[in-house]
């Protein structure tokens, strides 16, 4: 077998991974024909065909998942010399590879701002994705830490919830609710609304609170962005169940109001995750402890109005 370089190993791992040069070359930043070439001078090295093409679909060869099975080795081997490294450093420097959910990129760039000013000399990268991708990405192993709302049930992976996250009904300041108290929910049922897409943590917990109530969402857009959303409704278009996060950015309050409407706001919580048994680095251990302390301090700066705050039960 001729020489190799860590490049070809490297994009071969990620063709491999996705069953695809095109979603490889997205994830590596690289045009489709680099990364055939780079496969193409891997194969030549190895002296045997890596890959076949059935139809529209990419398989791996017996070479191939040998080879596949290699590079994994090598990479996880340099991650945990990365990891030794930086505790010999003594964390000051290092690398953190974050992945988080849409609506996360609203707090999380603040608490990296913090993160970074402690540990000047720690590299992060944010992957900013949708929950379908986010999982993706978890099941193989491609980041150290993941943050999302509604984290994978089973016990192949390790929780910890950090940071409220409510969700509520968002409507332009001069809709004719606004300032109502106690909404009933039925009343929404004459309201168009704007939603994030199918398989949408949020729309899945709006939706499941409008079923147990016996109401139909009247779902006339599905939108693929939160800032897409909260325009739509400043511009009429109908409203929206949104965490309440997506408020706190600056100058986008005045133009939206929350309603209080009766079962809401939907208490969910932020969540961060990673694969049971992953050994987390110094810096990602680190990160994880600084999380959950200034995430009190974020939760402490955050207000919902008192109309939306949790309603006293009978019990209380």
């Amino acid at each position: 077998m001729k020489p190799v370089t860590l490049h070809q190993l490297r994009v071969f791992e990620a063709a491999a991974r996705h069953n695809s040069f095109t979603r490889a070359a997205e994830e590596l930043y690289l045009t489709q024909p680099t990364v055939s070439i780079q496969v193409k001078q891997l194969t030549k090295a190895v002296g045997m065909p890596l890959f076949e093409q059935v139809g529209k679909k990419l398989f791996l060869t017996d070479a191939g998942q040998e080879l596949y099975a290699a590079s994994k080795d090598v990479f996880e081997r340099l991650s945990q010399l990365e990891m030794t490294v930086a505790d010999l450093q003594g964390m000051k420097q290092g690398s953190l590879r974050l992945a988080v959910i849409t609506t996360a990129k609203y707090f999380v760039p603040r608490l990296l701002g913090s993160f970074c000013k402690q540990y000047p000399g720690i590299k992060i990268s944010l992957k900013v994705t949708n929950h379908e991708r986010l999982i993706e990405r978890l099941n193989s192993n491609q980041d150290d830490l993941y943050i999302l709302s509604r984290p994978p049930s089973g016990n192949d992976i390790k929780k910890q919830p950090f940071l409220d996250n409510p969700l509520v009904v968002m409507a332009p300041a001069d809709h004719p609710l606004a300032g109502q108290k106690n909404i009933p929910i039925q009343r929404l049922a004459d309201e168009p609304f704007i939603m994030r897409e199918t398989g949408s943590g949020t729309r899945e917990a709006a939706e499941q609170l409008f079923a147990e109530q016996g109401v139909t969402m009247d779902v006339k857009l599905d939108l693929g962005s939160n800032e897409a959303i909260k325009e739509a409704i400043v511009g009429g278009l109908g409203l929206s169940v949104l965490s309440y996060h997506t408020l706190t950015s600056l100058g986008e309050t005045p133009r939206l109001t929350v309603l209080d409407v009766q079962g809401f706001p939907i208490h969910r919580q932020w969540h961060v995750i990673y694969p049971n048994g992953k050994q987390l680095s110094v810096v990602a251990n680190t990160f994880l402890d600084f999380l959950l302390t200034e995430s009190r301090e974020l939760a402490e700066s955050i207000h919902l109005p008192a109309s939306t705050l949790p309603k006293p039960s009978n019990n209380d």
